[in-house]
């Protein structure tokens, strides 16, 4: 409502990241919602995110006397285990006030990371730009001006609404990958983020790819059909996917879903 309801979000941002071991890679504070992008180093990401939000919240309905739950629901998340995938989501949270309307440009925005991806003296901050601006580049003086001629193209891709289009940010990577191809390939060749998950996780370009083959020549008896679509849905299960998600995704039932991974195929 006011700059210092952002404000108070901003300090509880930092405290929690500091007393939960997050470290916060991006982040844009909007009128109705927030996004985050961040790691953890232990399995606290629920208290975390209570922590956050009920504070908050407490905090709110004291100041505008008022009572009952601030938010809508549960926080949703996604994980983030692909690098151009990762790039793709910093640059979709740092254009969110621009698509909102609410800027022109997204490092004007006050109440987002942005300005530490763009300007080249940007003061010192507990967010932590480095690991995805150096998916761009080993160069340091490469990063930011590669980041900000993504933002610039960014701000012409149409994307959906995260909070109602869950597979919004896919599509919006696939569009930037199709701008720009050959950098997003050098992204994920590096498989920074692998070396994390231990996963060899398709690109997200080869894992549409191979939805649409699945999709295309199923034949329920055939062994090796049961063998790839039990690979894609391990692929999906650790970009995030909940098994419904994936039932969905692969116009197949969650039961499907379930006895697929259980098969020891």
């Amino acid at each position: 409502m006011e700059d210092d309801d952002y404000l108070f979000m901003l300090g509880l941002q930092k405290e929690i990241a500091l007393n939960y071991s997050l470290t916060i890679y991006a982040f844009c504070f909007m009128p109705n919602h927030v996004h985050v992008l961040l790691s953890t180093k232990e399995e606290n990401l629920y208290d975390a995110m209570r922590a956050l939000f009920s504070r908050y919240a407490a905090r709110f309905n004291r100041k505008y006397e008022r009572k009952g739950h601030l938010f809508a629901g549960p926080y949703r998340q996604a994980v983030c285990l692909d690098d151009s995938y990762l790039l793709a989501a910093s640059l979709y949270i740092h254009l969110n006030p621009v698509k909102a309307g609410l800027v022109s440009t997204p490092q004007t925005y006050r109440w987002s990371s942005c300005r530490l991806y763009y300007e080249e003296n940007a003061s010192e901050s507990f967010i932590n730009p480095d690991f995805i601006l150096g998916l761009l580049s080993e160069v340091q003086l490469e990063r930011k001006e590669k980041y900000r001629l993504l933002l610039e193209k960014g701000r012409e891709v149409t994307a959906g609404h995260i909070l109602e289009q869950k597979d919004a940010i896919e599509r919006f990577h696939l569009k930037i990958a199709s701008l720009f191809p050959s950098l997003l390939k050098r992204v994920d060749e590096r498989r920074q983020s692998a070396r994390f998950s231990e996963i060899n996780l398709l690109s997200l370009e080869e894992l549409e790819k191979q939805i649409g083959l699945l999709k295309m020549r199923s034949f329920p008896g055939k062994p090796q059909t049961a063998r790839a679509k039990k690979y894609i849905i391990e692929q999906l299960i650790a970009r995030g996917f909940k098994r419904a998600e994936i039932a969905e995704r692969l116009g197949i039932s969650a039961k499907t879903v379930y006895n697929t991974l259980k098969s020891p195929l």
